[in-house]
């Protein structure tokens, strides 16, 4: 819709009185630049100048796509060697209260002096046995049956 003011030649005609001829036919035919107006020009630079900042903002992301990506991938190794440390360390921590244990036992054993060593040996002849050895078929205890169930 174009809300522009026109004149006509009808408006030309009853104002001054007389109409200007307009020219029929082009007198040269040929592709020629339209005039550009100052305000079009500041848009087209404003435009331009907002791309180049836009297309600066889409590479500064990728850049630093980039690197989170691999500091993320960095991270993610140390995790796993981290994981791996740890189920180590478990295994080890494990053996090691293992070992604990056997020492605590033995340093108590050793402080109560249960276990000491005979100071001497008792030789002892061997006897004979004069009671002959009976066997015996295992006896089985009675039963007492219930009525029911």
């Amino acid at each position: 819709m174009n809300t522009a003011r026109v004149r006509t030649a009808e408006s030309i005609t009853k104002t001054t009185g007389y109409v200007n001829n307009p020219i029929e036919t082009q007198v040269i035919e040929g592709y020629f630049q339209k005039e550009i107006s100052q305000k079009a020009m500041a848009i087209r630079k404003v435009n331009k100048t907002l791309c180049a900042l836009l297309g600066a903002a889409v590479m500064f992301a990728f850049i630093s796509y980039y690197f989170a990506m691999s500091n993320e991938l960095a991270l993610n190794k140390l995790s796993r060697q981290i994981t791996t440390l740890n189920d180590e360390n478990a295994e080890l921590q494990n053996s090691l209260d293992r070992l604990k244990s056997f020492n605590n036992v033995d340093t108590k054993m050793g402080q109560y002096n249960m276990l000491s060593k005979a100071e001497k040996v008792i030789e002892v002849q061997a006897v004979d046995s004069v009671l002959p050895v009976i066997s015996t078929s295992p006896k089985t205890a009675s039963f007492n049956w219930a009525v029911g169930y």
